[in-house]
């Protein structure tokens, strides 16, 4: 292996990097970087500039970069034994599943760990599939949900989806997106029933036998966008007169992130918790964990006999789990919503008075600048890239992409970010806005 600074270069990097990978791997920046350290809420690029990290590896660094408590859990599991698959028990996975059963909320739940949020995503929509013998599912305008064929056959994100053939028949409603669509300009209760009612439609032309509705209760890749609270409870009961579950897409809300609940799913708690939640991202703060909760009943279905060669390795469940007692003895979720709330704030601030902003909308440490051409409510992908450059230079990490169009940024920072790191980034990003609104002048 190369190591960096040897004459091996970014630009070198890029050009192996176009040769063997294939062209719809994404890469950020018209220079690309090349991350190669990283500590708390900083990373390095090699050729040692530092960033402040406001992405996190898409939502994944969860609590901080090189936290002490996982590297060792990793390094003393590794050295012990690195895999051995399901056939065998598998003392950490017990622990770690035992722990995210109990904060689940699910009653009489069960957990089977994936090696990531679309396999996850997959292994629902095949036990809600199974449980209610149909291959009809409902799904949200908007969503994302992986990239697995199953998967995009129920993301309703066109930029996101490659191929229109799918194993499911997909019905797609309202309520992923507040303030465009239809609905908008109605107030939160009169949207709500427009939703509900829109949803009655839908399954007024299906044959009545639908398996699940699958959502994200914030829409990630979708531009952090949500309904108001309560959308899905209202959901739920209609739901519930047909036997229908509900699927709680939390690859990207869960574990604290929204500050004021452990689950997006809990801003519509009005009938209790999802019967099947899917998690992914931050539990691993970067080790690749994903899973799947569900009652008994949903998850013991399955009459074929199933394993995981790779879900629940014994090295990641030991960084799970060292990560996980880490957020919850520090009360990160406390952090999120506190400085979250100090941070959308503060980039509410910094954004005001430019009219290529035209919202800036989140909870604790998910938050989203959506972005239009100036002067109209048209999005504005180029000036989401404009920004997102500019940004780099100026020594802040940003995601981008989200949002019809790909026009909104994406902010989601590790969980442990401190208010002056807040401040800072807020600062850092109002002068990387300010210079993209000067470039598209330009």
């Amino acid at each position: 292996m190369t190591a960096p600074g040897n004459g091996n270069g970014p630009e070198e990097l890029l050009r192996r990097h176009r040769a063997v990978l294939p062209e719809w791997v994404g890469l950020y920046y018209e220079r690309p970087i090349e991350l190669t350290h990283g500590e708390g809420r900083h990373v390095w690029d090699a050729e040692g500039v530092r960033y402040l990290d406001f992405f996190g590896g898409i939502l994944t660094t969860m609590t901080e970069h090189a936290l002490p408590a996982v590297t060792k859990a990793v390094a003393e599991q590794a050295a012990r034994l690195v895999h051995s698959s399901t056939l065998y028990l598998n003392r950490p996975m017990v622990e770690l599943a035992e722990r995210v059963a109990a904060l689940s909320g699910i009653p009489d739940a069960r957990v089977f760990f994936t090696t990531s949020g679309t396999e996850a995503n997959d292994t629902a929509l095949m036990l809600a599939t199974a449980h209610r013998g149909s291959n009809q599912v409902l799904a949200m305008r908007n969503s994302y949900h992986g990239r697995s064929f199953s998967s995009v056959g129920i993301t309703g994100n066109s930029a996101w989806s490659p191929t229109s053939l799918s194993p499911l028949q997909t019905l797609y409603v309202h309520g992923g997106v507040r303030t465009r669509g239809p609905f908008a300009d109605l107030d939160d209760a009169a949207y709500i029933r427009a939703c509900v009612a829109d949803l009655r439609d839908v399954l007024a032309q299906t044959r009545g036998n639908v398996a699940a509705l699958i959502a994200e209760p914030v829409q990630g890749v979708g531009g952090f966008t949500s309904g108001p609270d309560g959308l899905f409870a209202a959901f739920r009961r209609v739901l519930d007169e047909r036997g229908i579950l509900w699927i709680s897409d939390e690859v990207q809300t869960g574990w604290g992130r929204t500050g004021e609940h452990f689950w997006g799913w809990q801003a519509h708690a009005g009938n209790g918790p999802p019967d099947v939640l899917t998690f992914a991202k931050g539990i691993g703060n970067g080790m690749s964990i994903g899973g799947v909760v569900a009652r008994a009943s949903v998850m013991n279905c399955l009459d074929a006999q199933s394993i995981s060669t790779f879900g629940g390795s014994p090295v990641t469940m030991a960084a799970g789990l060292a990560n996980l007692e880490h957020l919850l003895a520090n009360d990160l979720q406390g952090n999120a919503r506190r400085v979250g709330g100090l941070l959308i704030e503060r980039v509410r601030a910094v954004s005001a008075g430019l009219d290529l902003v035209r919202e800036v909308r989140g909870r604790g440490l998910m938050i989203g600048v959506d972005l239009v051409a100036p002067g109209t409510d048209d999005s504005c992908p180029r000036a989401a890239s404009l920004v997102l450059e500019a940004a780099r230079e100026a020594g802040l990490l940003l995601g981008k992409g989200g949002g019809p169009g790909g026009s909104v940024l994406r902010i989601a920072p590790p969980l442990s970010l401190t208010v002056s790191e807040a401040q800072e980034g807020a600062e850092l990003l109002g002068r990387a806005l300010r210079e993209a609104r000067a470039r598209l002048d330009g």
